[in-house]
């Protein structure tokens, strides 16, 4: 029976401190996660608003494409009138 009472102060002062010291480390450094998960989404919620203008580079295309058309096309009377000169 002196065995049990040995073993069971060995794991009373030795082990069970070594076990509640790691888990406080393990509780830091979960602690330590929540402002860096904070920080991810309000970055992610900046980058969702950045992408909110997408949909407008579809409109700008077409209007670049109309541009570059007429652009063209005056070039085209600009060479005819010069020639003419």
């Amino acid at each position: 029976m002196t065995l049990w009472w040995i073993g069971d102060l060995v794991l009373l002062l030795v082990v069970l401190p070594v076990v509640i010291h790691l888990l406080d480390g393990v509780l830091s450094a979960t602690r330590a996660i929540v402002p860096s998960v904070g920080q991810v989404a309000a970055a992610a919620a900046a980058g969702s608003r950045d992408l909110d203008a997408v949909p407008l580079l579809l409109t700008t295309q077409e209007q670049v494409k109309q541009t570059v058309g007429l652009v063209a096309y005056y070039g085209g009377s600009l060479d005819a009138i010069l020639d003419d000169a």
